[in-house]
């Protein structure tokens, strides 16, 4: 497994932004509150080489001015790697709607505090690129769960899920089926939800991307297994109404970085 390294400048940021967000102990798990959807902005990142100013960029530039116009930052990297897979970063980016997502797009490059403190940092990898690209994704959260649940203290492990579909129509139907039960069951079997989003753009389309947490692996495989065996998941992928839904399942188990914000 690759380790990160910080340099002793780096900030690490350890404040929750609560702003549009669901208490996982206290929020109603089927409503979630009623909330308007949010909408979900995932980055995963390719990166070249050092990860060092990256980091750097990340915990004391970007996050805090994301945080400046009330954007929430998850930031993570894969568990393990493969031989020779070149190190990645998933950055998630939580917006209270479509109106301040395109407002955050356009106010950010007005914020004088950001342009002068990102500016090393643009300067620097426009001649040593710190990543390659970046692969992007817009979700807008479900219906059953319109705002993200922040996870508790003792999570380690989260797992990304992006759920490819055949056809768009197929697409709606596995977003219903989650919508319908299987976010439920999900909570009956210790699958912690953190956020499900249905992909408005993005590298892989029709498709839907969610993200769970965990206390620890064993706990992570433990749920799983249950959720496998329950009554009403069986029942629910025998359903010919939710036949042929998903053509492919992307799985990342995943590490929160020291300046995620969940």
């Amino acid at each position: 497994m690759k380790k990160v390294f910080f340099t002793a400048g780096t900030l690490l940021i350890a404040a929750l932004f609560t702003l549009g967000a669901c208490n996982s102990n206290s929020c109603s798990k089927k409503t979630c509150c009623n909330a308007a959807k949010q909408i979900y902005e995932w980055r995963i990142y390719t990166l070249t080489g050092d990860s060092a100013p990256l980091d750097c960029y990340f915990a004391e530039t970007l996050i805090p001015a994301c945080n400046r116009l009330n954007v929430k930052a998850g930031a993570f990297q894969p568990m393990e790697y493969a031989e020779g897979e070149p190190q990645r970063y998933y950055l998630l980016l939580v917006y209270s709607s479509i109106g301040h997502y395109l407002k955050v797009k356009h106010e950010i490059w007005n914020d004088t505090l950001f342009r002068a403190a990102a500016q090393p940092f643009f300067d620097h990898s426009a001649a040593e690129p710190a990543y390659s690209n970046f692969e992007g994704y817009l979700c807008e959260a479900f219906n059953a769960m319109p705002q993200m649940r922040i996870p508790e203290e003792n999570r380690s492990i989260f797992e990304f899920r992006l759920y490819r579909s055949p056809n768009e129509e197929a697409n709606q139907r596995k977003i219903s089926m989650f919508n319908d039960a299987e976010i439920e069951i999900f909570d009956e079997t210790g699958i912690n939800s953190v956020c499900y989003g249905e992909v408005l753009a993005g590298a892989k389309m029709p498709s839907l991307i969610y993200l769970t947490w965990y206390e620890n692996l064993e706990k992570r495989n433990a749920a799983w297994d249950n959720f496998r065996v329950n009554p009403r998941w069986v029942e629910l992928r025998k359903d010919p109404k939710y036949a042929r839904t998903a053509t492919d399942n992307t799985r990342q188990l995943l590490l929160p970085l020291p300046w995620s914000q969940f």
